[in-house]
């Protein structure tokens, strides 16, 4: 932090000589008190700087519904973003006027939402994913299996813990996932001992650690402070770490983090470019491939919306119709001439 800001060791933002946060940094704050994500703290920060920027540097309390309508609309015509991503711009311009400047202004809920038109997601066959996993090898390979063998979404396979692992019951434990549920999917039968291989790998790295003073992983806030122990003892262990340790943003801790999503995508990406699929592939294609799979075995839809942990079941019915389901499963007539 710059121009007299600092951080304490609970990762609070401060001012120096009594100099108040700059206000990114009042942001930063805010969103540490609401326990919000490290990725959405750096993607808020971001959006509110690229705002004060697309405004000439004016203070966001001198702006008001025509400017921010008019960043959107700048994102959405000149920029060309997905809704979802001026969406996820709308909501920091939001977060800062309601948290930060704590400004009761009735525009705030007038400014337009841009609306997501329904995709069908990309699906790989059976054979592509067999072609996909002869790319992948090592630790890479194991997440991609796991991803795939289980329907997680990306961060909820790469936050596991060990402790989050089931063997005996085959069931993996989803901590926190998407809207901060918990839900409990399988564990397949091909992966158990894959992975207790990698544990095995994973806990002589951890022994190491602790005996270079080390050892230690990020924590949610009330078991740090409940039982900073924790972080040490081998049930809190991430199943995939970073290969390397790195200094914790918020704390200012040396620790060994997960694996980075970025480096899971790049492995896929190459993997799906070595095996010559021409679809587009990702982590998340892998978790589509799994619901769609299981609805093509006769598994039904409800099972299956319990594993993806959807929230409505009208999310899981987007697999159907990749089936070619619901009322269109009829032959063309082009076949029966």
């Amino acid at each position: 932090m710059g121009d007299g800001i600092r951080q304490t060791g609970g990762g609070r933002i401060v001012g120096a000589e009594g100099q108040p946060p700059r206000l990114l940094d009042q942001l930063r704050e805010q969103l540490r008190v609401r326990h919000y994500s490290l990725r959405t703290e750096d993607a808020y920060v971001d959006w509110v700087r690229r705002f004060i920027l697309f405004q000439g540097k004016r203070h966001p309390r001198d702006l008001g519904a025509p400017e921010v309508q008019a960043f959107l609309s700048h994102l959405a015509v000149d920029r060309r973003v997905a809704p979802s991503t001026q969406n996820q711009a709308k909501a920091a311009l939001l977060f800062l006027y309601q948290h930060v400047l704590e400004a009761d202004l009735p525009w705030l809920s007038e400014i337009v939402q841009a609306r997501r038109q329904p995709r069908l997601p990309v699906v790989l066959t059976p054979g592509e994913v067999r072609t996909l996993f002869d790319q992948m090898e090592g630790g890479m390979g194991l997440v991609a299996r796991v991803l795939y063998g289980t329907g997680l979404r990306l961060m909820e396979g790469l936050r596991l813990r060990v402790k989050d692992l089931e063997f005996e019951r085959r069931e993996i434990v989803v901590r926190e996932g998407k809207g901060g549920r918990d839900r409990v999917t399988m564990l397949p039968d091909s992966l158990v001992g894959p992975l207790r291989a990698h544990l095995e790998r994973v806990r002589a790295l951890h022994e190491g650690d602790l005996r270079e003073g080390f050892g230690e992983v990020w924590l949610p806030d009330a078991l740090a402070a409940k039982a900073p122990s924790a972080a040490r003892a081998w049930g809190w262990q991430w199943v995939f770490p970073s290969a390397l340790r790195s200094v914790d943003p918020r704390s200012g801790l040396t620790r060994r983090h997960h694996l980075q999503p970025e480096s899971v995508q790049k492995a896929i990406r190459l993997a799906a470019r070595a095996g010559e699929l021409v679809k587009p592939v990702t982590p998340h294609v892998l978790r589509h491939s799994f619901a769609t799979h299981l609805l093509a075995t006769g598994h039904d839809i409800r099972t299956v919306q319990e594993l993806l942990g959807h929230k409505d079941v009208a999310t899981t019915m987007i697999y159907t119709h990749v089936l070619n389901r619901g009322g269109r499963g009829v032959p063309s007539p082009l076949d029966g001439l």
